[in-house]
Order: structure tokens, then C-alpha cells, then sequence
């Protein structure tokens, strides 16, 4: 198993003098040097052939005993030093001050034809950045981080990718609902994978120190290795980057909604500066249409990480994003006009979305309110989203809206209680929708096709996760496998799968825990 070891990172940026592993505050550093704590007994579970092609590894490679060692932290690759990234955040809308990778580890970074990605543990203990906790992670938390990544990318939704999930051999202590009821859990740990894992915090934490040198070299080396297209002065090409980070966010929270992601965990810490999904936590997908929706139980009463509202949470973390970059610029002007660019460019790509899932090519302002009134319905009575919009594809120019309404009536649940009113202001809507359609060019197959390829027919909902966890946990991996199979081709019909998994939420789902919301229990 051979890997071209390229370590950027941890060589242009500043170390953390001290190398000693316990909690501290630190100055004047992007890392820390960190050994991972050497599992008991690792064991592969799974892994992503798909990522491991991605940095250049076999099948083979990943059937053998280094892989093991290496991936879970047993061993280390020659040449290497891991390391532990410092950064700061905004929590639930309050500055934490310091943060910190406190269960993630970069093993290292390495070049693969000329394109850098970062390797990195998730649950490989403990750092200077645990706080009070022991930076491990257990199994169920790990499935779904490496089901998810993977489920993601095949979505076509910006994300950090899964290498390999495996079990440490050890046995972690967590209180799932936090309530004083802690017990143990199995151990495992994933290996993630990326072009990079700098976050928003990452220069929240030199801004908040006021290190302004450092604070530069980080912007200087993020340009360099991650938009070498930005050129310019200084403020211009901070400005630029700024441009680009707020571009980048804005297309990855049009995708969530695409598909109705629901991140849960929208800190700043928690935004890459890539663009991409990172940290996968209590997220989760709508099953019904609700866009008050959390999946996260620590946001359960004021619900700021809510799906509806996502788009005004990126925006509000590119503020605190635009401030720690400031002193950079030392002009409000460029980042004003960045953030607000963001706000119209949004709603114009949301807009344009919209049209997709609902096979339309008619201009943005044609559509609005045909998008709003759908918004609307789909709250009057209990909508699977992910069905209602793969079903509306079946929907013809010549189709009546009564035929209309009962194409897409699998999507509700408890169809004999949807009550007359409701039935009557859907008719109105596909009376609308169809006019529409029959203004379209496209013919019904050329329509249905590109909506099927925006709409997708399999997500990984909450209840099938918990439900592969709970096999996990007994020693049965069957499921890890077909939903990762499964998740690969998430628009294909996929006949032998769509009695089982195109299927709304079952009502045992609905309260269960790891089914509906979720802890941030690690």
C-alpha cells in the first residue's frame, strides 16, 4: 500500500509548540501534533472502493492487515505525523471561543495525480481540543457518518467522502439523550477524506486573537492550494476569496434543499471552507414536508438549524466569516456586497432548483408562484418529499389534475384522512402545474427523464440507518452493505429495492430514537 505523502498543511502553517497530549488553550497555531490512541482489537467493517480508487488504493490494498492498522490508527504511515487542526466558532449562534478537532485526527495528506486530499480519523481520541471529552466514537454515530458521506456524494451534493469504517475494539461510556442514563457503546472510527477540512473557525480563531500574521498565512495558503485562479493585491484577492467561499456555500445549501438534507449542527465550525458537507452528525432527511424540521435534539426548542432555514444560517455564518476576514481587507464594502450578492443569487438558484424538480424550463418569474403555492400544500396535510417529488414525474401533459392527484397520493400519509378542502386547493395547484406542462417543449419521457435525474427515488432516511445500526450492533454488517450498493445509484429505479426502500416512513419511526431526532452523542 503505497501513498504519496504531500503534507501541505502542517508544513507552510504553524505548529503548536507543545506537544504534549492535554486540554489547553492555544496562540499563534493551526495544529498540534497528536498520536491516535492505539485501538484494542481494529476490525474493518466496511469501506468505499469508490473513495479508495480515489486516493489511488485497491481493493486489495484495503483487504490487507496495514490497512487496518493504518485506517484505524494502530499504525502509522511512514513518513507521516498526524495532527489535530485548531479552530474557533460561533455554537448555536454564541462564540465558543476555542474549538478544536476533539475526536478527529489528520493522519496525513497526500498527492494523487496532482490533486491534494487530507486523511483524516474521526474517533481516534482524544486531543488538546476534547475539552471534557475522550475523542472517541461509537459505532452508531460512525455508520451514519460513513453511510451518509458516500450517500452525498452519489446525490450530487458537495461533501466529504468515506474511506473506511471499523471497529477499535473498545468500548466507549455515552448518555445518548444526555438524561443521566449513560452506558457503553462499541468503538469504531472512520477515515475521512477531503481536498482540505479548514473551516470558517480556522480563521475565527487567529480574528478572535487578533493574529493578523497567521490570519494572513491561512488565507494565503487557502488561496494558494484551493483558488489559485484569484490573483491581485492583497485586499483583492482576500475580497476573492471571501467571493468564493460565499459561491461555493450558497450552491452547497441549494443542493441540501434539493434533496432535503437537514444538517443539524449549522455551527461555523461546522462550514468548510470548500463548500463541502462536513460533519455529519445529528442530520437527517425530511420524511414529511416540514420545514420547521430539526433533526437535532439539543435544537429542539428554538430550532435555528431547521431545514427552512438553512439558507438564512449559511448566510449568517458567511458574517461571521466576512468579520474574522476583515482585518485582511480593512473595507466593509467588498464583503458587503459578497453577502449580498449572496442573498439574490440565491433566491434566483433556489428559483431555477425548483424548476428542475418540477420539470419546467419556463423563466424563474414565471414559476415563483407556482413554487410558493406547492410550498404551501405540501404543509396542508402530511407529504413524503422524497416520493411526492419522484411521483410527480409521472405526470402528463394530458393528464387531468383528478388523475394528477391520484398519481402522486402514495405520498401521503394516511391518504383517507386528507379531507376535501385540501383535496380541492391540490386540484387548483396541478390545474396550474399541468397549464404549465402543456407550455413545455420537452415531451412527457424527455421530461420525466431530467426530473428523475434531480429527484431522487432513495435517501438514507433516519428510520434505515437505525435500522443497520441495530444489525451492526449485533455483529451484522448486511445492511451497511445494501444501503451503501443501494445509495450509489439513488436515481436509478432499481426494481428489486423500490417495494422495500421507496417506502415512507413506517409509524414505529416516528418517536423512536436515532428515527426521528437525534443527539449530538458521538
Amino acid at each position: 500500500m503505497k501513498l504519496k505523502i504531500n503534507n501541505k498543511y502542517s508544513t507552510l502553517l504553524p505548529a503548536d509548540p507543545e506537544e504534549a497530549n492535554g486540554t489547553r488553550q492555544v496562540t499563534e497555531t493551526a495544529f498540534s501534533y497528536m498520536r491516535p490512541t492505539v485501538p484494542s482489537k481494529p476490525e474493518l467493517i466496511h469501506f468505499s472502493k469508490e473513495t479508495a480508487a480515489l486516493i489511488g488504493l485497491t481493493e486489495t490494498d484495503a483487504a490487507s492487515p496495514a490497512f487496518t492498522a493504518i485506517f484505524s490508527g494502530k499504525d502509522l504511515l511512514e513518513g507521516t505525523r498526524p495532527y489535530a487542526m485548531s479552530y474557533a466558532g460561533h455554537q448555536f449562534g454564541n462564540w465558543a471561543g476555542q474549538l478544536g478537532d476533539g475526536r478527529a485526527i489528520v493522519l496525513t495528506e497526500i498527492d494523487v495525480q496532482n490533486k491534494n486530499y487530507t486523511l483524516q480519523l474521526k474517533g481516534a481520541g482524544p486531543t488538546p481540543y476534547s475539552r471534557r471529552a475522550d475523542g472517541m466514537a461509537v459505532l452508531r454515530s460512525s455508520i451514519r457518518e460513513h453511510l451518509c458521506s458516500e450517500a452525498m456524494f452519489h446525490l450530487g451534493v458537495p461533501t466529504t467522502r468515506s474511506l473506511s469504517l471499523l471497529l477499535t475494539g473498545d468500548q466507549v461510556l455515552r448518555d445518548v439523550m444526555y438524561d443521566g442514563h449513560a452506558e457503553y457503546e462499541k468503538g469504531a472510527v472512520v477515515c475521512r477524506v477531503a481536498p482540505s477540512f479548514i473551516r470558517f473557525g480556522n480563521f475565527e480563531l487567529f480574528a478572535s486573537q487578533n493574529d493578523i500574521p497567521n490570519l494572513k498565512k491561512l488565507a494565503d495558503f487557502t488561496i494558494e492550494q484551493y483558488y489559485p485562479e484569484i490573483k491581485g493585491d492583497d485586499k483583492t484577492r482576500y475580497a476573492a476569496l471571501f467571493e468564493a467561499v460565499a459561491n461555493n456555500t450558497r450552491k452547497m445549501i441549494v443542493q441540501w434543499q434539493r434533496v432535503g438534507f437537514v444538517h443539524g449542527v449549522m455551527n461555523t465550525d461546522n462550514m468548510s471552507i470548500l463548500g463541502l458537507t462536513i460533519d455529519y452528525g445529528p442530520y437527517g432527511w425530511l420524511e414529511d414536508y416540514n420545514p420547521d424540521w430539526t433533526p437535532n435534539t439539543t435544537d429542539r426548542e428554538n430550532r435555528r438549524y431547521r431545514y427552512g432555514n438553512q439558507p438564512q444560517i449559511a448566510l449568517w455564518n458567511l458574517y461571521q466569516l466576512a468579520n474574522a476576514l476583515y482585518p485582511l481587507i480593512e473595507e466593509a464594502a467588498p464583503l458587503e456586497t459578497v453577502l449580498q450578492a449572496y442573498q439574490d443569487q440565491y433566491e434566483a438558484d433556489y428559483t431555477a432548483m425548483m424548476n428542475e424538480k418540477l420539470g419546467l424550463a419556463a423563466s424563474l418569474n414565471d414559476t415563483k408562484e407556482l413554487i410558493g403555492l406547492l410550498s404551501q400544500n405540501l404543509l396542508l396535510h402530511e407529504t413524503d418529499m422524497t416520493i411526492f417529488f419522484r411521483l410527480l414525474a409521472q405526470i402528463k401533459q394530458a393528464d387531468d389534475e383528478e388523475l394528477a392527484f391520484k398519481k402522486i397520493s402514495d405520498a401521503f400519509y394516511n391518504l383517507e384522512k386528507v379531507s376535501k378542502e385540501t383535496k380541492e386547493t391540490w386540484l387548483y395547484w396541478f390545474t396550474q402545474y399541468i397549464t404549465k406542462l402543456k407550455a413545455e417543449k420537452a415531451t412527457d419521457a424527455e421530461r420525466a427523464i431530467k426530473m428523475n435525474q434531480v429527484n431522487p427515488k432513495y435517501v438514507l432516511r433516519n428510520y434505515m440507518a437505525q435500522l443497520a445500526i441495530d444489525l451492526a450492533e449485533k455483529g451484522d454488517y448486511s445492511l451497511i452493505t445494501e444501503f451503501y450498493e443501494l445509495l450509489k445509484k439513488p436515481y436509478d429505479e432499481q426494481e428489486a429495492f423500490s417495494n422495500k426502500w421507496f417506502a415512507k416512513r413506517p409509524d414505529w419511526a416516528r418517536q423512536k430514537i436515532g428515527s426521528s431526532m437525534l443527539s449530538c452523542s458521538s
